[in-house]
């Protein structure tokens, strides 16, 4: 028949996907647990190491990668730079002792293992990084993003992003793929682009956009505007050998400067919300529930001391700029888990053939399954701690 014809085999999983979505949302909202373990629970359902309904992960992973950059660009909305810099002494210490701790951490374990200090190293950087992702949709969800607690915890999360690129340098070095004087030159030139512009943005305060009031009522152009903006700043960054999501939030800090923030949240929250889900989903297709039961011990023993470390860390570094220890400790909570961003070093560092074929898989099972533990986590500290 004409209609089977023109039939998108893709079609019928994706609602699929949708129907599990909102099965597991509504049992996990009454729970009061966040949407992003739904997402999570239905990649493992529905990818090729669960009931292999789903098994193009390219096609969920490429959307997934949309909804980073989307959500990047709402945090960069949500950003003020004043702010921001008042906080730089809390994100370059916090970040940095993570970085130290995670590697010293893993130094230790590797020591036990026989691992050579180029995996110490590169492991180290993996577990060091949290959850931009899930962190920030928490304090949304919780209207916490303007309190001192989630002004803090955000620009350690942005100081960790940025490092992103210098990890990616080292790691490659450390795998033999030295790159090219050119390559260098060009990220060089795009962070010095990056820290200008930023510069720039903080001495003017306030930018106007062109005919904002003309588009001001214009909803269709609105979205392509919009678009234009996250997606065209997350292209300059990618040009230049840097993160695309890191250009999407320097985008978003653009469009927060010109104080028209309420029509973009608008023109792009529904988009934010289906990418972001498809972002969590493709973690979950990733997670080898066979590798988890066969490796369950040293997987347990990972995720332990790797919460114990991030948050104990983190929450010193909160405690010490003057939180009291309630409110420290539910931000080391916030910053404990490993973070999406993590994913890319370890694919990295597999391909540099620093780590072998298990310890990628181990990676990977690892950062998926903080991901999914790191609501009920933070959700136990907040209640042992007594915040509401």
């Amino acid at each position: 028949m004409p209609f089977l014809a023109a039939f998108d085999p893709n079609l019928p999983k994706f609602v699929l996907l949708g129907l599990i979505i909102i099965g597991l949302g509504v049992v996990l909202r009454y729970f009061r647990q966040p949407y992003v373990v739904a997402y999570i629970l239905a990649g493992v359902f529905l990818g090729e190491h669960g009931f292999a309904i789903v098994t193009d992960k390219t096609l969920i992973t490429s959307m997934g990668e949309f909804g980073l950059i989307l959500l990047l660009f709402f945090i960069g909305m949500e950003i003020s730079l004043q702010d921001l810099l008042k906080k730089w002494r809390v994100a370059t210490i916090g970040t940095t002792l993570q970085v130290l701790g995670s590697v010293l951490l893993v130094a230790f374990i590797g020591n036990y293992f026989d691992w050579s200090w180029n995996r110490i190293i590169v492991v180290g950087f993996v577990m060091s990084l949290s959850s931009s992702a899930v962190v920030i949709k928490l304090l949304q969800d919780n209207q916490e993003t303007q309190s001192s607690t989630g002004k803090n915890v955000i620009s350690i999360l942005l100081m960790q992003d940025i490092l992103i690129v210098p990890m990616l340098i080292a790691t490659n070095y450390l795998g033999g793929n030295e790159p090219t004087a050119d390559e260098v030159a060009l990220q060089i030139t795009g962070g010095v682009l990056i820290i200008g512009g930023i510069l720039w943005l903080v001495r003017r305060k306030t930018v106007t956009l062109p005919f904002s009031k003309e588009i001001e009522k214009d909803h269709e152009l609105q979205v392509f505007i919009a678009f234009i903006i996250c997606f065209g700043f997350a292209l300059i960054t990618a040009l230049f050998g840097l993160s695309a999501a890191l250009g999407a939030f320097v985008g978003g800090i653009f469009v927060h400067t010109t104080r028209s923030t309420e029509w973009f949240h608008d023109s792009l929250h529904s988009f934010r919300v289906v990418f972001v889900a498809l972002f969590f989903v493709s973690v979950g297709m990733l997670i080898d529930l066979d590798f988890l039961l066969d490796n369950w011990r040293i997987v347990s023993l990972l995720i332990v001391v790797v919460y114990l470390t991030n948050h104990l860390v983190n929450a010193t570094v909160l405690h010490y700029f003057g939180r009291n220890w309630k409110y420290s400790l539910y931000g080391g909570a916030l910053l404990a888990q490993v973070g999406e961003l993590s994913f890319v070093l370890s694919a990295s560092a597999y391909h540099a053939q620093i780590i072998s074929d298990f310890a990628y898989q181990l990676t990977i099972i690892v950062i998926s399954l903080t991901l999914l533990i790191s609501p009920f986590w933070i959700a136990g500290t907040k209640k042992i701690v007594g915040l509401p």
